[in-house]
């Protein structure tokens, strides 16, 4: 349940991110998310993201949240988050989540992935090490 709990703050605190990115600061310049050129998209609707990350200096909880979005920009769709290590060290993440089929499809995408630390103590408020946005191909899996 706590990390349903988790990867729910983290979608909503992504949302944040997207409508006052101004808003946003980031970590230490050394964090990094990167994302896979290609996704696959199953029959059944589940959509699988992956990539990179290196982040250091969390107090709390650290996911690596994505989204993705297709033909319309202003709908993204979230897909998972992985629990995150802050060891300066770079790690693989890939995150999937179940769609209604033909919710998304094969063919050009655009990818938001963040590195999202919880604060540990009181209210979880978010606080982003690194945000990346990337184009990329969902490719039937």
């Amino acid at each position: 349940m706590m990390f349903r709990q988790a990867v729910g703050v983290a979608a909503g605190a992504t949302l944040l991110l997207l409508l006052a990115p101004s808003a946003v600061a980031l970590s230490a310049p050394s964090d990094e998310v990167t994302v896979d050129p290609t996704g696959t998209v199953a029959a059944d609707g589940t959509v699988t993201l992956s990539g990179t990350y290196r982040c250091t200096g969390a107090s709390g909880p650290v996911l690596v949240s994505s989204s993705v979005a297709q033909d319309d920009p202003q709908v993204n769709q979230g897909i998972g988050g992985t629990v995150a290590l802050c060891d300066g060290a770079e790690h693989r993440w890939t995150n999937s989540e179940k769609r209604a089929p033909d919710t998304l499809k094969p063919g050009a995408a655009h990818v938001q992935a963040t590195i999202l630390e919880l604060s540990a103590s009181g209210l979880p408020l978010p606080s982003f090490h690194a945000i990346r946005d990337q184009d990329i191909k969902l490719v039937q899996g």
